[in-house]
């Protein structure tokens, strides 16, 4: 049922994705419905009447399991569950368990682990019942120690800060994996968008690889990266993101920015958008939210330092008349957010998407002059691999032999170079 929380405006469309969550983890719904909160209660955040309707809802249908799609405080949690005597858990733990099931990396793993404990951290962890109560002194005559609830959380600190210091050391080596991929010479292109749009799908079939896509939220949660061509250069490199969803546990938000931190380091981003789905505005909404979190760009809806194009997939479960209409709004789409009607399902769309994305990472490179000594190897092959060499011509540094190069690159690329 859906209690309070964001996401879509919509009522059904918020419920029938709680029910895409709960199905994801191969739950078996019994009975979904809305419950209106005029005035949140701070013990049980419904009403008495509506817990009771809940209830007897889950009597007749002998359910097990209470979904509440919004926030829950500990007290709320438990009070409901003493009213219901049934487990109740809340959209942040529900969207948790769905992490940890999924997460296939071992960085993935512990990022879950992390927020799954920072979750439990601000609750009374009564999950931890395993652990034995510790005393003082001896014998019964020993006075109590340390509570369950203490020894517990002290556990959950210890494992936490185990855990940062493992993260810690991925986050080093991912980032001279980026360091490195940003001295290639090959643009890296990153797939974004809300959960179940379609990326994966996308991925596969630009890049043949066999990435789990499914038609359920949340299908692949780890990033995957593959090597693509694209017209006009050797080799680019196609990265496949987690998918964004509204009111995601600010645990997740994070503990996943290392997996996130990817977009940044991308030369173009896809934003791809379902179309076909009543709330696709909103979900771009929630997309363009965390882009602009991640200083991606300035604001939702705003300019983007980098190229940043739309596929709009599923295009193939349009009609006609609904077609039509959305062409019209390719038309006027801004000329530094263009969109491209695709279907990742049937291949329709991919090559003009294809040659949108290298025309993007093209587009707005400026001539440059360089004098590089003939013995760097590594700088002129860079430049004749990156760049659209206009002329190439002899020249001398300090009476050494050395190239004079003409040379158009991309505000990025002139940066990369300067790296080197």
């Amino acid at each position: 049922m859906r209690g309070r929380g964001g996401g879509a405006a919509d009522p059904e469309l918020r419920l029938e994705e709680a029910r895409g969550l709960a199905q994801a983890i191969g739950i078996e719904i019994v009975e979904a419905f809305a419950v209106p909160v005029r005035t949140m209660r701070p013990a049980t955040l419904f009403g008495e009447g509506q817990i009771q309707r809940i209830a007897d809802a889950c009597n007749l249908a002998d359910a097990e399991l209470v979904i509440v799609d919004g926030a829950l405080s500990a007290v709320q949690q438990r009070n409901l569950e003493e009213k219901l005597t049934r487990k109740v858990i809340d959209r942040t733990g529900l969207i948790l368990e769905i992490f940890g099931e999924r997460a296939a990396t071992a960085e993935g793993r512990l990022q879950v682990e992390l927020a799954h404990l920072d979750y439990q951290a601000g609750r009374l962890v009564r999950s931890w019942t395993h652990l034995e109560r510790q005393r003082g002194g001896f014998g019964f005559l020993g006075g109590p120690g340390e509570t369950q609830i203490e020894a517990d959380r002290r556990m959950i600190r210890t494992r936490m800060a185990r855990i940062r210091r493992e993260l810690e050391q991925v986050r080093r080596t991912r980032g001279l994996h980026r360091d490195r991929r940003q001295r290639a010479p090959w643009p890296i292109v990153a797939l974004v968008g809300y959960t179940n749009a379609g990326k994966s799908t996308l991925f596969n079939r630009m890049t043949g690889a066999t990435v789990m896509a499914e038609d359920m939220l949340f299908a692949t949660l780890d990033p995957t990266m593959r090597a693509i061509r694209l017209p006009g250069f050797d080799k680019a490199i196609l990265s496949d993101t987690v998918g964004f969803i509204s009111d995601l546990p600010t645990q997740l938000v994070a503990a996943f920015r290392a997996t996130l931190e990817e977009v940044t380091a991308a030369d173009c981003i896809v934003h791809v958008r379902d179309v076909a789905n009543p709330a696709s505005g909103e979900q771009k909404g929630e997309v363009e939210a965390v882009l602009a979190d991640l200083g991606v760009i300035a604001e939702p809806g705003g300019d983007s330092e980098v190229p940043l194009l739309e596929a709009w997939n599923k295009w193939d479960l349009l009609d006609p008349d609904e077609r039509a209409m959305r062409l019209d709004l390719v038309k006027v789409q801004p000329a530094s957010r263009p969109a491209v009607p695709i279907s990742a399902q049937t291949g329709e769309g991919v090559e003009a998407l294809v040659s949108a994305i290298s025309a993007a990472l093209t587009g707005g490179a400026r001539r440059h002059e360089f004098i590089v000594p003939a013995a760097d190897g590594q700088r002129l092959a860079w430049l004749h691999a990156n760049g659209e060499v206009l002329a190439d011509t002899e020249a001398a540094v300090e009476g050494e032999p050395a190239r004079r190069l003409s040379v158009k690159l991309t505000a990025r690329d002139f940066g990369r170079y300067a790296r080197l």
